[in-house]
């Protein structure tokens, strides 16, 4: 199952640039050190699968140039990972129908609580439209591609990421079990949440995140949902063990 994976955002949940911040990390003029907030896009077998709709979803969009969306995944209900979903609307205009959204269930009552214009009868014109998937810690057929979730926690919050065939996502985690980390072995490419390096209450560091890499045995990771406070793309970059890398907005992978 080939696939092309584009980063979307990389950022953590203001971004980089920070509003108002001097840090020479928000003042750098590396295209690298810009980050929106984390997303991506799998395009295999035809389909476009985005995984996240934070609020910078739009302008996400418009740059990957898209005029079809197969589907959206949602990890879980933090804003910067669904408050773009209002956004989806000028794909029901041109596609001329709802778009699938998959989602457990604390995660879909978010939605219809943030959204509810877009559930209420009658419906009011132009409200975005989304068919809402439940799903859980089970594998899934998402338009006939199988999709592994795989539960990790944030502090205290249960988020899901997934795995497709030789690919995974995980992002906004400090914690994955054994036993979840046994549904990620032998996986080829690896994406995994990488924050900044002093502790924080609810993601990995950089150094939590190659030693969480290792121990899960990737052949190579990118490193994504980054803050200003990790530093310098290229300064970091050059202080990683080989086939780990930090992802930047719009870079493209390939993973067969």
């Amino acid at each position: 199952m080939k696939m092309q994976i584009t980063f979307l955002g990389t950022g953590t949940s203001q971004g980089v640039p920070i509003i108002a911040c001097n840090c020479k990390v928000c003042q750098s003029d590396d295209s690298q050190d810009k980050r929106l907030r984390s997303s991506i896009l799998i395009k295999v077998n035809d389909l476009n699968i985005v995984i996240d709709a934070g609020p910078d979803f739009r302008q996400q969009m418009l740059a990957s140039k898209l005029t079809e969306l197969s589907a959206i995944l949602i990890t879980h209900a933090h804003r910067d990972h669904l408050s773009g979903l209002d956004d989806i609307r000028g794909f029901n205009f041109i596609m001329r129908k709802a778009i699938d959204v998959y989602c457990e269930p604390m995660v879909e009552q978010s939605i219809k609580q943030e959204f509810h214009y877009a559930f209420e009868e009658p419906k009011y014109p132009g409200v975005p439209e989304m068919n809402i998937h439940t799903i859980s810690e089970e594998e899934f057929l998402l338009k006939g591609i199988p999709v592994q979730p795989i539960r990790v926690q944030h502090h205290l919050l249960p988020v899901l990421g997934f795995r497709f065939g030789n690919f995974a996502y995980i992002t906004d985690a400090n914690f994955i079990s054994e036993k979840e980390i046994e549904k990620l072995k032998s996986v080829d490419t690896l994406v995994l949440n990488a924050l900044r390096h002093e502790k924080h209450i609810s993601h990995f560091t950089l150094e939590e995140a190659i030693l969480m890499s290792k121990k899960i045995g990737a052949k190579r990771t990118y490193f994504t949902h980054i803050s200003h406070q990790l530093g310098k793309h290229l300064e970091v970059q050059d202080m990683l063990p080989e086939n780990m890398f930090l992802a930047s907005d719009g870079l493209m992978i390939t993973v067969n």
